[in-house]
């Protein structure tokens, strides 16, 4: 099969995207696939024509890429694509219409607000608060603060990355994780960040988590109902990562879904597919039939 990988892209996940690009081309070319490596360029609708792949992996992060935006031009130029179209894409991307659209169907996720000017009276006053761009990915711009001075100028910060910042409320308690392959729930995986919150450092520096599979059966399929839920609610295809924060009480809360989940050494959705069997190779496999 002649499989072209996306990567790169123009978000802040950039990096991130080119290695797990890499790791998927790697893969696709062990498996005997003709794999081809496309960066986002200005010629990528001519680049495309040219090689008629049979199917393409999109392993870009971030905005256009993992926002709907290459999944529209796919579908306009015809070509078959591993993951979820336009409408989920889209949505995904949007923690706040995300959130929004989960609530509707009593999804627990935590309070939260929206800002999109420094200008905006900012109405909260729940601390400490996590304050995020509402449409980025591996933990860009995430800070935690605990009054309202840190609050406007972690604000003022992610306002010079995004349009439209989220604060939201934070759950004292654990972060766990949870993959959807093929509708199939993946072992939930526990991330334990040695230092502070679970942000960007933490999250792509080798030693700085820890990462432990639930044995709470009754917690795991809890989670595992709750990430299918999602998935289906917002119309994701192929795969997907479903991140929660379990508060003390055990009571699971959503915090935001990843519609193309990382493929690099240390990305959980992968790990999470080898505990039950399913290496990296085979996982591609599942992903392009």
């Amino acid at each position: 099969m002649r499989v072209v990988v996306l990567m790169g892209g123009k978000s802040a996940e950039r990096e991130i995207s080119l290695k797990s690009g890499q790791a998927v081309l790697r893969a696709l070319e062990e498996l005997g696939h003709e794999a081809i490596a496309l960066d986002i360029t200005e010629d990528l609708c001519e680049r495309l024509k040219e090689i008629n792949p049979h199917k393409v992996f999109i392993a870009l992060h971030g905005p256009y890429g993992e926002d709907g935006r290459v999944q529209g031009l796919l579908d306009l130029l015809g070509i078959p694509y591993v993951g979820s179209g336009v409408l989920g894409s889209s949505i995904a991307m949007d923690k706040d219409i995300t959130k929004k659209i989960l609530s509707f169907h009593d999804i627990p996720t935590p309070r939260w607000t929206c800002v999109r000017s420094t200008q905006e009276h900012i109405d909260w006053s729940v601390y400490p608060a996590v304050v995020k761009p509402a449409d980025q990915g591996s933990s860009v711009g995430l800070f935690l603060v605990r009054d309202e001075l840190e609050l406007k100028e972690n604000v003022r910060k992610c306002l010079e990355i995004t349009k439209k910042v989220m604060i939201e409320e934070y759950i004292e308690g654990r972060d766990v994780t949870v993959g959807i392959l093929k509708n199939t729930p993946l072992p939930p995986i526990e991330i334990k960040p040695k230092r502070g919150i679970y942000d960007y450092e933490s999250k792509y520096t080798k030693g700085l988590s820890e990462y432990v599979f639930l044995e709470d059966e009754n917690l795991i399929k809890t989670l595992q109902e709750m990430a299918l839920l999602v998935h289906t609610m917002l119309e994701l295809k192929d795969f997907s990562r479903v991140d929660f924060r379990i508060d003390k009480r055990g009571k699971p809360y959503f915090l935001e879904v990843n519609t193309i989940p990382g493929m690099t050494e240390l990305s959980l959705f992968p790990m999470a597919c080898s505990k039950i069997g399913i290496d990296f190779k085979s996982m591609l496999n599942m992903l392009l039939s």
